[in-house]
């Protein structure tokens, strides 16, 4: 059984959370899980992550994949058996599915194939150069002032009117 936690206090006290706190509140919902078809969740590096789905029976033609934001939406639904087809035994489930993925920011699909009953769909994090870690000079304070004082404004003279 699970129980929902109220994030009301934290709202009061936090700045630019508001994210987080609506992923924690969407876990926290009490949904169906789906767990067909299944599937697999790689990391192959620091920034690369790989999702493999079993999806026998559907051709490419038949799933489709969205990224809208941070969500990774992948649907599958079987074209109607042709008239006059007669199946004796159904063993290969043919059955609709969307699955909904929750990227982290700046991941994005990078690929995606369909071979063997397998959907790969490779991942990776491209982080904006604006947003990576990066060193800052220290200089000493005697050769960082006169540096600052070397530098003028050039000033032009406003012009008369002709």
């Amino acid at each position: 059984m699970r129980t929902a936690f109220d994030f009301s206090p934290l709202y009061r006290s936090t700045v630019g959370f508001d994210r987080l706190f609506d992923m924690l509140d969407a876990a926290a919902r009490v949904e169906p899980m789906t767990n067909w078809p299944p599937y697999n969740i790689e990391k192959l590096g620091d920034d690369q992550y790989r999702i493999t789905m079993a999806v026998a029976g559907f051709g490419s033609d038949e799933i489709e994949l969205t990224q809208h934001e941070s969500a990774l939406v992948v649907t599958g639904q079987k074209h109607p058996e042709p008239e006059g087809t007669q199946i004796l035994h159904r063993g290969i489930a043919t059955r609709a599915f969307k699955q909904t993925f929750s990227l982290a920011d700046y991941v994005k699909v990078t690929g995606a194939k369909l071979e063997n009953g397998l959907l790969t769909v490779d991942l990776k994090r491209e982080i904006p150069e604006e947003l990576r870690p990066r060193r800052i000079e220290i200089r000493s304070g005697s050769a960082a002032l006169r540096q600052d004082s070397a530098k003028q404004i050039e000033h032009e003279a406003p012009r008369e009117a002709a």
